[in-house]
């Protein structure tokens, strides 16, 4: 059997709580994994980790472990000042470069950004969040609203930098898990193609962590992503049956809004923009975390970043 890493477990175990080799052990073409893709048995969840990003294929295995970490959400509900929405599914990912020694992470998130998300409908819509309104500008906007298209207001969460702060202890405990930066887009045909709460200078700092126990598994695959329970060179940690969520960020105002922007301190007035810390709150319900990585690491030193991005190119369908 072979061994497993005990930096590994400690490690993978906590973040949770969020086949032999016939190519030759060289680097993958960069982009090639940058969208997402279909993966068989294991790998299935991890269909964005960044497996080809320069900064994963240079870990060693030794002062520097790769891992791919993936977190879901089914639905959930986002209150924005004075807006509470039901929210879509959200998929996060994103490779986490483990430091040993240092008893720090990096976070390497995929090219096209870290948070897919479904679109949240707003209550009442364009009506409910800008009318009525006795500024004119304001009521002759209203006065269009004649239809359900016109109306309709959907929210889209979207990445707006890099995730920072990993912290494996809090994926099976308290506490925060990543610093995550967010912009909310908010789409009508009224609105424009720009209008968002948030921006990638200005944005949402979410801090989602555990608001429930999570239930823990582990199991070993091949690199293919097939099951082997007492040999497989890849483990994969698994929470589930938990909420995650976070009740401490802030909301800037909104900017974009209709034609140079003119609709957006409407947005503002009627939501309760800016929105202090406190007075939002983000709720996922039954959030299901993973991470899965090289069993012994150690083993595949100098080259456990391409060993785990073959692993991941060999399971694509």
């Amino acid at each position: 059997m072979r061994p497993v890493s005990k930096t590994w477990i400690k490690g993978a175990g906590a973040v949770a709580a969020s086949a032999a080799l016939v190519m030759p052990l060289s680097a993958t073409p960069a982009g090639a994994a940058t969208a997402a893709a279909q993966l068989n048995g294991a790998w299935a969840p991890f269909d964005r980790c960044p497996v080809d990003a320069p900064a994963m294929l240079a870990t060693d295995g030794d002062t520097d472990v790769p891992l791919c970490v993936t977190s879901t959400s089914p639905n959930g509900t986002i209150k924005l000042g004075n807006t509470t929405a039901t929210t879509g599914s959200t998929n996060l990912q994103f490779g986490v470069i483990q430091h040993p020694a240092e008893g720090t992470y990096t976070v390497v998130p995929p090219p096209a950004g870290s948070i897919i998300s479904g679109k949240t409908t707003i209550p009442g819509g364009l009506l409910g969040i800008m009318c009525p309104s006795n500024v004119p500008v304001i009521s002759a906007v209203c006065g269009q609203i004649t239809n359900a298209t016109l109306n309709k207001v959907t929210a889209t969460v979207e990445s707006a930098g890099t995730p920072t702060e990993f912290s494996l202890v809090a994926g099976i405990s308290s506490g925060p898990i990543v610093k995550l930066p967010v912009k909310i887009r908010l789409e009508n045909p009224l609105l424009g193609s720009s209008c968002y709460i948030g921006s990638s200078s200005n944005p949402v700092i979410l801090r989602p962590g555990n608001l429930s126990a999570p239930t823990m598994a582990a199991s070993r695959f091949n690199g293919d992503g097939t099951a082997n329970p007492d040999e497989g060179s890849l483990i994969q940690i698994a929470l589930s049956g938990a909420a995650q969520g976070d009740s401490q960020f802030s909301a800037p105002k909104a900017g974009g809004c209709g034609l140079g922007g003119i609709l957006s301190w409407a947005i503002d007035l009627k939501v309760g923009l800016p929105a202090a810390a406190g007075s939002n709150n983000l709720v996922l319900n039954d959030a299901k975390t993973s991470t899965i990585g090289l069993t012994a690491p150690g083993l595949s030193v100098p080259n456990a970043g391409k060993e785990l991005a073959q692993n991941w190119h060999s399971a694509v369908k």
